[in-house]
């Protein structure tokens, strides 16, 4: 098992301690936080050890789960990986790119592993149909969250559409040609809602929509391709896939034809697959573990961490002028 130790213990890095204490593939050796009054708290409440300073935690784990504000991440993940661990990083990666590629950089030098925690792509909705996405030329994701002060402090892309950024890159093999957007601040100082356009080299077109003022959740995004359309329900946790082949000669009664204007007849037909249940975020951290003991590319590799990031704050920088 590897030992693994959690800096920051706020929402989601109480999650991480619950579910690395879970995993069969982490010891967890215990946690970091900055504010003392938290930090006793958890203590309290679930026992686990607190460390003086992140040095401590540090030296004494294999693995170090990053889960502090955005604006730490930097700090503490080139501290770990100096020290040789390798490090499990909240998304986003850094503030900056320049700040992401030095992480990659140092990860090299030091041969450890990282991986970002972009959990989307561990849904099982996602998950599901991901294997059947391929070439894509038309991506529709609306991404909304009712209103949570907790949030505020980043904007609403980095916050929320930054996951389907990331989703849409894994899969769209092609480099980003143009971005433009728009966004709108409603309550907090920057952006609530905002939509982007990204246009890829090979032609693909996405339209992302994201907003944290909705009066109801909703994440979900379509994928068009060549003869198929696939819709993925990140919320329900459902997926669709509907295909279309050759009609065949003798069609049976309940088939679906469709016939164009030049009389070529297409068949509609579901291949819904199945969507087991799981917990994304412990799937991420497990796989995360395999990929460190097989010395393989972990599934977020920093490196598509660090691609994420930079659309995004490509996107960002549309709302400036």
């Amino acid at each position: 098992m590897l030992k693994a130790g959690v800096l920051g213990a706020g929402h989601l890095g109480k999650i991480h301690l619950r579910l690395l204490q879970q995993s069969e593939n982490y010891d967890l050796i215990g946690f970091y936080d900055a504010s003392e009054t938290q930090a006793k708290s958890i203590v309290e409440e679930f026992g686990y050890q607190l460390f003086n300073s992140i040095e401590e935690l540090i030296d004494a784990v294999d693995v170090v789960d990053i889960v502090t504000p955005t604006f730490a991440h930097f700090d503490v993940a080139k501290q770990a990986i100096k020290a040789g661990k390798h490090v499990f990083i909240e998304k986003p990666i850094t503030n900056t790119v320049a700040e992401a590629q030095q992480l990659i950089d140092l990860a090299n030098a030091h041969n450890v592993k990282g991986q970002v925690g972009h959990v989307e792509r561990f849904n099982p909705a996602y998950t599901a149909v991901a294997g059947k996405i391929d070439s894509p030329m038309f991506i529709e994701s609306h991404r909304l969250a009712e209103f949570n002060p907790r949030g505020t402090d980043v904007p609403v892309v980095l916050d929320l559409m930054i996951h389907d950024i990331d989703a849409i890159l894994s899969v769209v093999h092609s480099e980003v040609k143009h971005i433009s957007a728009s966004g709108v601040s409603v309550i907090s100082e920057t952006p609530d809602i905002a939509n982007a356009r990204i246009e890829f080299e090979n032609g693909c077109v996405a339209n992302l929509t994201a907003s944290r003022i909705s009066l109801k959740n909703m994440r979900k995004s379509r994928f068009f391709q060549r003869d198929a359309y696939i819709s993925v329900d990140f919320f329900e946790k459902k997926c669709e896939v509907v295909k279309m082949k050759d009609a065949p000669q003798n069609p049976d009664d309940f088939a679906m034809i469709l016939q164009n204007a030049e009389g070529v007849k297409k068949q509609i037909y579901f291949d819904n697959p199945n969507v087991p249940s799981n917990n994304a975020i412990l799937d991420e951290l497990d796989t995360f573990a395999e990929a460190i003991k097989n010395d393989t590319t972990p599934i977020v590799s920093l490196e598509q961490g660090k691609k994420a990031l930079e659309v995004a704050l490509k996107i960002i920088d549309c709302f400036a002028h």
